[in-house]
């Protein structure tokens, strides 16, 4: 049986989806058109059109490669359906406050969607991990670079049914 895959919510599947459509079909065919002009010009060793676009063709294939990984691993989530809505599960907007009273919002997305400055958390975060199953009240040590912090769950959010 295969193992599940990374959690990712809808919205980051169509971001990877759109992202992998864009490259396939808009970047990789205008460099492989200025590839071909470039070859046609003669001498390709001196040509900088031909290398460069060489380059980033290899480097747009690797990033299709990727995406397509990723897309074929990951298992799509929606947080509108988690059973538990009293409990910071996968897709939850948590506020959390710190010893000296600080509040944060963040959300526990898939590892793929994450943005620290936008308050998306990758679920293998230490922080996500920290916040696994926490209800509104408990308390959260988290151990981060710069040593350990303690963090308390003060409200937990989902996304509203469609």
């Amino acid at each position: 049986m295969k193992p599940e895959g990374p959690p990712i919510t809808p919205a980051g599947m169509a971001s990877l989806r759109a992202r992998y459509d864009h490259l396939l079909g808009t970047e990789r065919p205008a460099i492989v058109e200025i590839v071909s002009w470039a070859a046609g010009n003669g001498d390709r060793s001196e040509n900088g059109d031909y290398l460069y676009g060489r380059k980033r063709m290899r480097e747009i294939d690797r990033e299709l490669a990727h995406l397509a990984r990723r897309m074929k691993h990951c298992r799509v989530i929606d947080p509108v359906r988690q059973q538990d809505h009293g409990r910071a599960w996968f897709g939850a907007t948590v506020t959390i406050a710190d010893e000296d009273d600080l509040h944060r919002t963040v959300t526990l997305v898939g590892d793929d969607e994450q943005d620290a400055s936008a308050g998306l958390i990758g679920w293998s975060a230490p922080l996500a991990r920290a916040l696994r199953g926490a209800a509104v009240g408990d308390l959260r040590k988290v151990q981060l670079p710069g040593g350990e912090k303690e963090w308390e769950v003060m409200a937990i959010t989902y996304p509203a049914t469609a």
